[in-house]
């Protein structure tokens, strides 16, 4: 969805009493860590929307060669995980934007972040909201996953 519908929607549970929880990242090779965070995320409110990078935001954040797949392919993928309720792709290098339109009870960051540490933790105090670090330790990681398949086929 738009990050226009996502906003309105938002609205709309909000008002419902349901209790929203943001999460993001770039998702470019889907692995355990990132569905272990998503299930974590979810268990920190009623409704899950999930921010993906852009592809243009990925190739600034992540370097040449990325992203490995599309936008539509990694929110397609990101869609149909059973605790994920809704996708928005964003194209902003920080979810600042995605939080002020959303406004989530709750901003889930993976452990790699520290509470404080999360680009977007003024925004979210601003809108009322908290930030959660969820999931497992990072043991997992696309850069880490890229580097084993080259290492395999060399």
């Amino acid at each position: 969805m738009t990050l226009d519908e996502a906003a309105t929607l938002a609205a709309r549970l909000r008002a419902e009493g349901r209790r929203i929880v943001l999460a993001n990242g770039c998702f470019d090779l889907l692995h355990v860590g990132h569905v272990r965070y998503l299930r974590a995320a979810r268990r920190l409110g009623d409704v899950l929307f999930v921010g993906i990078n852009s592809d243009a935001a990925v190739a600034r954040l992540k370097g040449p060669g990325r992203p490995l797949m599309p936008a539509l392919e990694r929110a397609e993928l990101v869609a149909s995980l059973r605790d994920v309720d809704h996708v928005v792709v964003f194209d902003d290098d920080t979810a600042d934007r995605l939080v002020a339109s959303l406004k989530p009870h709750v901003h889930a960051k993976g452990t790699d972040y520290t509470a404080e540490s999360v680009p977007e933790v003024a925004t979210v105090r601003a809108v009322g909201g908290k930030v959660a670090v969820v999931g497992d330790a990072k043991d997992h990681s696309t850069q880490g996953l890229i580097s084993r398949i080259v290492e395999r086929f060399r």
